[in-house]
């Protein structure tokens, strides 16, 4: 299956390059291109992409506003692009920010062309990109500066079984689905079952959502190993 990717950046060298590369590839079709997100907007809306390479700062609209009007498009309710986020260590105080408004992730600028490739199919396939330890660092940091903006103890997860409650502790703390079963010993694909029952039931999109609500709701503590 193809994926339509949609960039969004307002540097005109960065949307080329980043083009160049994704239609290089058999699997990837690059849909189009947006130099803010107001366009990108616009774009997602029309050409329906199936991932949206979305960077932070952008003149009109910024990604995390373009991301969440992205997401919330009612016309793209059966079909909702998967939104990675572009982002650099000076704006890293908008990852934990990009996670809540629904991205699949995020993605460093400088990131190995290998990167960006692989990012783009994780995404696609309905995971989320959270696995490297620079993930693992930036949501607890995030979540352990905003106490104010955690969930009340009345929405911990109790509507999951003592194992869903596990996994989705251990997906908050960046582990793989190998990773997850190796540590319960599980075969991966009970964990895939695991995971898809813990989004069902507490009606999250993803597994970015599911990170978030396990630090909001207090399950995990930021900085438990």
């Amino acid at each position: 299956m193809t994926i339509k990717v949609l960039i969004v950046d307002d540097q005109a060298m960065v949307r080329a390059g980043f083009a160049a590369l994704l239609a290089a590839q058999p699997d990837i079709d690059v849909v189009g291109d947006a130099a803010d997100g107001r366009q990108g907007v616009a774009l997602a809306r029309e050409r329906r992409p199936d991932v949206v390479l979305m960077d932070v700062r952008m003149p009109e609209l910024d990604g995390l506003e373009a991301a969440r009007q992205i997401l919330d498009l009612p016309e793209d309710a059966a079909h909702r692009p998967k939104v990675l986020m572009l982002t650099t260590f000076d704006v890293d105080d908008y990852v934990y920010e990009a996670l809540r408004a629904g991205a699949s992730g995020f993605l460093l600028k400088d990131a190995p062309p290998a990167d960006l490739i692989s990012a783009v199919r994780v995404v696609a396939a309905g995971e989320a990109l959270l696995a490297p330890s620079v993930t693992r660092r930036l949501i607890a940091d995030f979540a352990a500066q905003r106490p104010a903006r955690r969930r009340a103890p009345a929405l911990r997860p109790n509507r999951l079984t003592p194992r869903e409650t596990e996994v989705l502790g251990l997906i908050a703390r960046g582990l793989s689905n190998q990773e997850i079963a190796a540590s319960l010993v599980l075969a991966e694909q009970t964990v895939k079952t695991h995971i898809g029952r813990i989004l069902a039931k507490l009606g999250l999109r993803d597994r970015a959502q599911a990170v978030v609500f396990a630090y909001e709701s207090g399950l995990v503590t930021p900085g438990e190993g």
